[in-house]
């Protein structure tokens, strides 16, 4: 897994797809890792090397004979870095890469690099379909280098093809599993994320402020580790994380209805949707009139409680829920973990800034019979990860 001490050396090619290298590089370092770029001459015909210099807050190695600090920039480059990300990867860098040639910083870095190394290809169909180019990806795969892409779709040409470069989150997702051990490898996991919307009328709905997020990390995390993940989702914005299987239910009763099938097949289960309390007894078929009546008439019912329900019936997997409080935090988490049945509680306080729903970081506390853990306030995929830490301490294999 990623830690705030991770390097990734980011290499930049000349292709259109160039000015992408920005969005991967802010992915990354949202992941918690530190990222230098080196680049070749022309990635800065697309994008200029002060931009990348401003995003990573560190020099741009262009040149073997101007770096600031070093007399030789490919060998501290190369020995600073724990991976490797050549963004878009061009058929010509992929050409040197497979023949060793070294002829300027980037392709001089790359050969010295003992570190994992992922290519992402971004190049005209024809180019990435011919065959020296394929013989060329051939040998690097043989050599261990890791590929992510190319997809199909309109390249920048007009034509319509295979050679798109990949999607930043899944070229981010492929860079943090060189960065970190597989050991989630052989487990299925289950997880719910977001909000659930509980129909008054065709129109309106009762629902809370969750996004998601925190779920949806956790589900890209487990996935970057090795696992095979399912994940069941109320309605987000998000994008399904890369590896992941995501079901879109809408309303309490379906999320419970999927998470309850799903975790036949589930070794964990990781319950961090915002699912309502309560929902409309009797959703009208037609748009409610704005009235005193019609508002006195709303009937709610209980939900189904899936923390529980799960907890009933999981002999020796590991169910894990969690405690999204504004006050006596620990109080309600404790409470919650002996109710449910749960193996360990994750409870957060969304009233503060750096834990509310939406924000990007969390301060979480693990809750179980042992104790409780309180963490630090942390960006989401660290989260994650500290929380399948916990998880996979308590798997039986």
């Amino acid at each position: 897994m990623a830690t705030e001490k991770s390097h990734v050396l980011l290499a930049v090619c000349g292709g259109i797809a160039a000015y992408k290298a920005c969005e991967v590089l802010r992915g990354l370092q949202k992941a918690g890792c530190e990222v230098r770029v080196t680049m070749t001459a022309d990635a800065e015909r697309f994008v200029g090397a002060t931009t990348f210099e401003a995003l990573s807050g560190a020099p741009v190695a262009t040149s073997l004979y101007e770096y600031p600090g070093s007399a030789i920039p490919h060998i501290e480059l190369a020995e600073w870095a724990d991976a490797a990300v050549v963004v878009p990867a061009t058929a010509n860098v992929m050409a040197k890469m497979a023949c060793g040639i070294a002829d300027d910083c980037l392709t001089t870095t790359l050969l010295a690099c003992a570190c994992p190394v992922l290519v992402a290809p971004g190049m005209n169909a024809h180019m990435w379909q011919n065959p020296a180019t394929q013989a060329n990806a051939a040998t690097l795969r043989g050599r261990g280098v890791s590929f992510v892409g190319p997809d199909s779709g309109r390249l920048a040409c007009g034509d319509v093809g295979e050679g798109k470069l990949a999607g930043v989150d899944e070229i981010v997702a492929a860079a943090l599993a060189l960065l970190g051990p597989r050991d989630l490898e052989g487990l299925c996991l289950l997880v719910n994320a977001g909000p659930t919307h509980e129909a008054i009328d065709p129109v309106r709905y009762i629902a809370n402020r969750s996004t998601g997020k925190m779920g949806y990390a956790i589900a890209a995390a487990a996935a970057r580790r090795g696992a095979g993940v399912t994940l069941v989702s109320g309605p987000t914005s998000l994008g399904t994380p890369a590896g992941v299987r995501r079901i879109d239910v809408e309303s309490a009763a379906q999320m419970h209805d999927a998470m309850l099938a799903a975790f036949d097949d589930a070794d964990v289960a990781i319950c961090s949707a915002a699912v309502a309390d309560y929902t409309p007894a009797a959703p009208a078929d037609h748009k409610l009139k704005k009235s005193r009546e019609h508002l006195d008439a709303i009937e709610l019912t209980e939900a189904a409680d899936i923390l529980a329900d799960l907890c009933c019936c999981k002999d020796s997997r590991v169910v894990v829920g969690f405690a999204a409080e504004t006050d006596d935090l620990l109080a309600h988490a404790q409470e919650k973990l002996e109710r449910k049945g749960a193996d360990l509680i994750v409870a957060n306080d969304v009233s503060r800034p750096e834990s509310t729903f939406g924000a990007d970081t969390n301060r979480v506390a693990l809750v179980s019979a042992e104790g409780v853990e309180q963490l630090e306030t942390m960006p989401l995929p660290a989260v994650a990860d500290a929380i399948l830490d916990a998880v996979l301490q308590r798997v039986v294999r």
